[in-house]
This record gives C-alpha cells, sequence and structure tokens, in this order.
C-alpha cells in the first residue's frame, strides 16, 4: 500500500470501526497533536471504538491526498457520529517501517458558497508540475514571508497574475480586489488576520500545504492554508482556520504545532 492509502485507510476506521486495522496501521510511539484528544495508538484505538458504538453512523468524505516525503496531507470532509460535517486538512507522518506515527489537523464547519459561488471542497483536479514541486514550495516559503507575515507587503502583486486569483475562504471573494474587500471589512472591525510562526510548509507539484500560527483578532489561531500555483504565481486558495483551545482543555501536551 502506498503512503496516501494507508492515510485514508486509517480514517476509514472510524466509519468501519476496525480498531484491529487501526492497530495494524499506527507506530506504537503515535503521536497526536489534536489537542482534543490523548496522545498515544491506544488513544486512537478508543476512539475507533467509541464511534462504532454510536447511534449514529461517522461518514468520511476523501476530497484530496498529497505526499511529501514521509508525510501525506489530506482534505476530508468528517461527520463524527452525526454531531455535523466538518471539513479539515489532516497530516500524517511516516516512520522507516511504513507505520504512521505522527498526526496533526485543522477542522471548521462545513460552510454554504462564498461571495463568489465557490465551496470549502470544490474544484478537485489533478497535481501536476511534479518537476516544481520546490520551486512552488519556495514560492509559497516567500509569499508567507513577504505577505501574510508582512515583511514585504509591497511586493503583494508580485505572486499574483493580476486580479485572477480563485479563493475558497467562506467569506472572501475571488481576486486580490475580493481579499483586499474582506481585509478592510475586517479592519474596520479592529480586527487582524496576523501570522506570526510558519511550522509546516508541504507541497506536491501545483499545490502546496502551509501550516502556520498567529492571531485572528486577539484569539490565538491555527492557519492551514492550500495554494494551487500555475506559472510561478499563485492562482488558488483554500483554507481551514481554528482556535486554539486555551491550554487547561488539552487532552495531550503535545501542542497544536
Amino acid at each position: 500500500m502506498t503512503q496516501i492509502e494507508k492515510a485514508k485507510e486509517l480514517i476509514g476506521t472510524f466509519v468501519t470501526g476496525d480498531a484491529d486495522r487501526a492497530e495494524a496501521l499506527l507506530a506504537e510511539g503515535y503521536v497526536q497533536h489534536n489537542l482534543a484528544y490523548g496522545t498515544g495508538r491506544g488513544a486512537f484505538l478508543e476512539s475507533v471504538r467509541y464511534l462504532a458504538e454510536a447511534p449514529v453512523r461517522t461518514t468520511v468524505n476523501h476530497i484530496r491526498a498529497f505526499e511529501d516525503g514521509d508525510k501525506v496531507f489530506l482534505q476530508t470532509v468528517y461527520n463524527f457520529a452525526g454531531q455535523g460535517e466538518q471539513v479539515a486538512f489532516d497530516i500524517f507522518r511516516f516512520d522507516g517501517e511504513g507505520k504512521i506515527v505522527e498526526h496533526w489537523d485543522n477542522l471548521t464547519a462545513l460552510a454554504g458558497p462564498n461571495p463568489s459561488g465557490h465551496t470549502q471542497i470544490d474544484r478537485v483536479a489533478p497535481v501536476k508540475d511534479f518537476d516544481k514541486t520546490e520551486e512552488n514550495r519556495q514560492l509559497v516559503k516567500n509569499f508567507l514571508y513577504d505577505v501574510m507575515q508582512g515583511n514585504n507587503t509591497s511586493r503583494t502583486p508580485d505572486y499574483f497574475d493580476g486580479d485572477i486569483y480563485i479563493q475558497h475562504n467562506t467569506g472572501i471573494a475571488d481576486g486580490l480586489s475580493g481579499l483586499g474587500t474582506a481585509l478592510a471589512a475586517l479592519a474596520e472591525q479592529n480586527i487582524q488576520m496576523i501570522y506570526t510562526t510558519v511550522h509546516q510548509v508541504l507541497a506536491q507539484g501545483d499545490y502546496v500545504l502551509a501550516v502556520s500560527e498567529g492571531l485572528f483578532g486577539d484569539v490565538p489561531t491555527s492557519y492551514y492554508d492550500l495554494w494551487r500555483v500555475e506559472n510561478g504565481r499563485i492562482a488558488e486558495h483554500w483554507d481551514v482556520m481554528e482556535t486554539i483551545a486555551d491550554r487547561e482543555s488539552w487532552k495531550n501536551t503535545n501542542g497544536k504545532f
């Protein structure tokens, strides 16, 4: 099995309730960064068994899957035991024996179309430009530093093809113009979107996923941004923002990142 197949099969055990299969896929020292769950393989297996016994069956809808070295990153829609649909980005790290040894994620409620009619999960397309993976990764790293972290915001137009920018954020319209309008509206409410630290930048072909930490207003926030790069410019964006839970509520001590 490929790493992507293993990652999909692991989250599929939330549907099947097959704890034995989950145990076979997980490394004994499995590290969990979702702060709502305990760490370790045993805690994951407990979750699988719990969902298997729930009165409403869990559903998992795979949207996109990518691979970068020893990591797989997925976009998925979950409905855990009928609690409502959530769109998520999951990252799984594999050890040298092909076992899943670490997991990070961001989740938010699935919403309706944004002002341009795009959803959080539409426009699925095959990965291409595999030979440009590192070039595209570096482009996004530079964009994060210059624009999202506010170091050289005058360079913002350099990263886009004019006003051509397809946006899947639930509250923002297409184009740099749509982004500017949304940021101006936030500013009127004294809300800033601040990126302080970039923790991971994963890439495959024309897709790049960045995991960042910052503030939304004064609220500690985890940002997962997926960008599609075309001809050396950022062309499309999907994201999941999640408030970082207060430390007192954490079920593990591994941290969000």
